[in-house]
């Protein structure tokens, strides 16, 4: 197959007007400037249009997509919670699967082609990924409040899931929910299990301020609830994870709103990746987010859409290039290319699948994104950060998911 294109955005490198993609069995063969392509029968001429990689939507929880607009900007972080857990109890296996599609389905419209999903029904997740082509990186949630006797077990049994499940195209990884539903038992637990591993991680006031004063409405609900605090109080959020020595080049850190520069400086120090997630972080009014100095300490930084359960428009969608728009208006010191490289090559490191997505390579599969670009009135990277709506097609792996003009 030779695809033509107005532009090729390979991400990897520069921008190539009037450029080609070759694909010959699912990956990428060739790519340059189409004057330079021998063998030029049989292209298929794709018009005025931006080919670059699918994107990577680094954090994402599919099965809230449907709660979108159920719960008003809350008063505080512990009150959302409150009601994350009411709604959840209500939800059976079929709501569950129509709101895990609906954000599939969603993020292959805005030209996603890899996910790191948050799983919180892992006996669902084997049909959920026969139903779609989407590349998924699924991080099951493990929760554990109280200590337990048996978390070596638990740990052992999940590992033994992970290794006898995966999805077609993608794999599988863990995610301790977070320091303040993780016991110290369960991280240092964690730390024989393979692949990558993410949590979320210092992302409201309240959590900042449980771990660091051992105070405040989610101290307080918590220890209601049988949770022992006994790690609470002059210590940060990521004390517990970097004591049981998972800060390493495959954690991702999710939302770290309120990282210091000493939390920043271990992630960077260990190659680790932090995902931000704009739209959710207005929807809290969280203080503003450390982009630069987490660039600055070295930190690999990308972006994420979260859940729609955290938007304030109630006609959102999992619209990772609005996440992109949003970023790249509040942090100015970013050029368009780093903002895109966000959501393309460094997504892709953050969820373990730098081999396979984020950039257009020879070698490569062939995940493609196409967007309009009729008239570009400044650079490739600008546009694409402007383009709105629908993509104008999606491949994976060589076929097309979506063919040219479909959803347009």
């Amino acid at each position: 197959m030779l695809l033509r294109a107005r532009w090729i955005y390979p991400v990897s490198s520069p921008p190539i007007e009037d450029g080609f993609l070759r694909v010959q069995e699912g990956r990428i063969s060739e790519i340059g400037i189409f004057s330079e392509c021998s063998h030029q029968a049989g292209v298929g001429d794709l018009g005025e249009v931006i080919l670059m990689p699918g994107m990577v939507n680094a954090h994402c929880h599919l099965d809230y997509t449907d709660f979108i607009g159920a719960i008003p900007a809350p008063y505080s972080f512990t009150d959302w919670i409150r009601a994350m857990v009411d709604l959840k109890a209500d939800v059976d296996d079929a709501a569950h699967f129509e709101s895990w599609l609906n954000g599939a389905q969603q993020c292959l419209k805005y030209g996603v082609t890899t996910i790191g999903n948050i799983e919180t029904r892992r006996d669902l997740l084997p049909e959920l990924w026969q139903r779609v082509r989407l590349r998924v990186v699924s991080f099951i949630e493990h929760i554990s409040l109280k200590p337990e006797r048996n978390v070596d077990a638990d740990i052992r049994e999940l590992a033994h899931w992970m290794a006898t499940h995966h999805p077609t195209n993608g794999r599988v990884g863990l995610s301790p929910h977070a320091p303040y539903t993780t016991t110290r038992d369960v991280l240092n637990a964690c730390g024989s299990m393979p692949g990558p591993l993410t949590m979320h991680v210092a992302e409201s006031d309240e959590e900042n301020r449980m771990f660091r004063n051992g105070e405040g409405p989610l101290y307080d609900m918590l220890e209601t609830a049988g949770r022992l605090m006994d790690d609470c109080g002059d210590q940060s959020p990521l004390a517990n994870i970097r004591n049981a020595d998972l800060v390493d080049d495959e954690f991702l850190a999710v939302h770290g709103n309120y990282l210091n520069g000493n939390d920043l400086q271990l992630l960077g120090e260990n190659s680790a990746s932090l995902v931000h997630c704009p739209r959710s972080h207005g929807y809290f009014q969280h203080q503003p987010f450390p982009a630069e100095q987490a660039r600055e300490a070295g930190v690999n930084l990308c972006l994420g859409t979260d859940s729609l359960a955290t938007m304030r428009n109630p006609d959102a969608e999992l619209d990772l290039l609005e996440e992109v728009r949003q970023f790249h208006e509040q942090h100015p010191g970013f050029s368009p290319e780093d903002s895109i490289v966000m959501v393309t090559r460094n997504a892709a490191r953050a969820i373990g699948m730098a081999d396979q997505a984020g950039s257009l390579e020879i070698g490569k599969p062939a995940d493609v994104a196409l967007l309009g670009c009729a008239r570009i009135e400044s650079s490739v990277a600008e546009h694409i950060i402007q383009c709105r709506g629908p993509a104008a097609g999606l491949m994976i792996n060589g076929e097309w998911e979506v063919s040219v003009g479909e959803m347009a």
